[in-house]
């Protein structure tokens, strides 16, 4: 189901927005503050992405600037929604990153097809649409895992994770390295979280550590030689 993060610290917009995405089949989920965005990002993993320019705390202007400038989600869509209706505020949202404006007070309808037209796009230009390591198998439009062809529950971070290793399997990535490619630097993340994902990515493979290579000193690795 595509998921849509609604960041607007208005409540009745929110509302509003969330029966309207939840009647067209999207999964919601709600951030008032900006500066609780990318932990966001992180955990709910979205498909796109309504930010509202006006924020405590944090704009969303900085939000979308933070957005592009982070490598995992470099390519999220994000449509603005703003009460600034100027054209230099609209090239100015557009030009830190957002895919699309709408100035508030707006037609949900066209909100809607917008989201559906920008959903459409991101996913025309995703090409690649699974990786193989070994006897794993990722499929990226289904966020779906299969070890010897039956399905793995992963949870977000988790797929994540081993989408980074799948991407380039049989390389080694430092902690540091999946930090930065996973979440994305957040500097409340400490090196052991890698480890504890690395735990429950491995619970949830049944992997004695042959599926997942440990290098001492070094870090992990897909092994691309388990069959």
């Amino acid at each position: 189901m595509t998921k849509i993060l609604i960041v607007e610290d208005e409540p009745g917009l929110v509302k509003l927005l969330e029966y309207n995405l939840q009647r067209q089949s999207y999964k919601t989920c709600v951030c008032l503050d900006g500066a609780k965005v990318v932990r966001l990002l992180n955990d709910e993993d979205p498909d796109l992405v309504l930010l509202d320019w006006m924020l405590p705390n944090v704009s969303g202007v900085d939000i979308c600037r933070a957005i592009r400038h982070n490598a995992k989600f470099k390519n999220l869509p994000i449509i603005m929604l703003t009460a600034r209706g100027d054209e230099s505020d609209k090239v100015k949202g557009l030009s830190f990153g957002a895919d699309d404006y709408m100035t508030k007070p707006f037609s949900i309808p066209e909100l809607l097809a917008r989201i559906q037209a920008l959903l459409r796009r991101t996913k025309t230009s995703n090409k690649k649409k699974s990786l193989t390591a070994g006897i794993l198998k990722m499929d990226l439009s289904s966020k779906q895992v299969l070890k010897n062809e039956e399905l793995v529950e992963l949870g977000p971070t988790e797929f994540r994770l081993l989408q980074v290793l799948m991407e380039k399997a049989g390389h080694v990535f430092s902690r540091e390295d999946l930090l930065q490619l996973v979440w994305g630097g957040d500097i409340h993340v400490q090196d052991r979280t890698v480890d504890v994902h690395i735990r429950r990515l491995r619970k949830a493979l049944k992997d004695d550590g042959e599926l997942i290579r440990t290098v001492r000193s070094s870090g992990y690795a897909v092994n691309i030689d388990k069959n």
